[in-house]
């Protein structure tokens, strides 16, 4: 039997005359394409680019909505009324959906980014309030939410199709949250370390955490970030090592297996 995984990006991250990433050559790379929506990076004219390219690609178009931290990228923890940052996701993923409109698309997923991502894995409540806003914008959504954590929980409590993901770049703790970035090792930046990382969780159907601990999990897709000083290579290494292993990379639905 034929063995399938998607890799998806975090794209679209450039802001006015500032520019984030090489989109173009990480779309010809991957499967899925998480979009910034204006709050943490991007603006409508780079959301509308960034959709267009990744239409021309054959590459799924998402949604990754952030707290309004432009200064911070999204990174900084906040604290927002359930109301208040249901709103603010609601508006980010309409926002993208009507880029995508335009361009003869729509969207296939959601990812939510950074401190906001973080923050709905541990809390169940904030995971919540982020998965309802998903659904309420479009229940056929998929929502792309880290391996065995509170958001891919609430995103199944709330009735969306959930995509287990586990990242290609970064380091994990015994709980199966990411390594901080402020500590040693937490980032991998070597291709062939960022490969061997995946492989051997793919291999072990586990994440592994930098003390060997394995914690059994599905996975439907891995993460490479596009911010990440050598993305590129990176991803372009994990998929060889991927296809050279007899895995086939499609898109988030056959993934899932939808």
């Amino acid at each position: 039997m034929t063995r399938t995984i998607n890799l998806n990006a975090d794209l679209g991250e450039s802001f006015g005359a500032w520019t984030m990433g090489e989109d173009g050559a990480l779309l010809g790379v991957v499967g899925a394409a998480n979009v910034a929506c204006g709050f943490h990076a991007g603006d409508p004219l780079v959301m509308r680019t960034t959709v267009r390219t990744a239409l021309a690609a054959g590459v799924d178009i998402g949604a990754h909505p952030a707290y309004p931290d432009l200064q911070g990228f999204g990174r900084r923890p906040m604290t927002m009324a359930p109301a208040e940052l249901e709103a603010a996701v609601i508006y980010q993923v309409g926002a993208l959906a009507g880029m995508a409109a335009a361009e003869g698309g729509r969207l296939t997923h959601v990812k939510p980014h950074g401190a906001l991502n973080n923050q709905a894995c541990e809390d169940a409540a904030l995971a919540d309030v982020v998965a309802r806003a998903v659904r309420a914008v479009d229940r056929h959504l998929i929502l792309l939410a880290p391996a065995l954590s509170e958001l891919q929980a609430a995103g199944e409590r709330a009735g969306l199709a959930v995509a287990a993901e586990v990242f290609a770049d970064r380091a994990y703790t015994d709980a199966a949250t990411l390594v901080p970035r402020s500590q040693p090792g937490a980032v991998l930046h070597d291709p062939g370390a960022v490969a061997a990382h995946v492989m051997r969780m793919l291999e072990a159907g586990a994440i592994v955490a930098t003390s060997g601990k394995r914690l059994p999990t599905s996975m439907h897709s891995i993460c490479v970030h596009g911010d990440t000083p050598g993305a590129v290579d990176n991803a372009r290494q994990l998929r060889a090592a991927l296809q050279a292993a007899g895995w086939r990379l499609v898109g988030l639905r056959e993934a899932l297996g939808r």
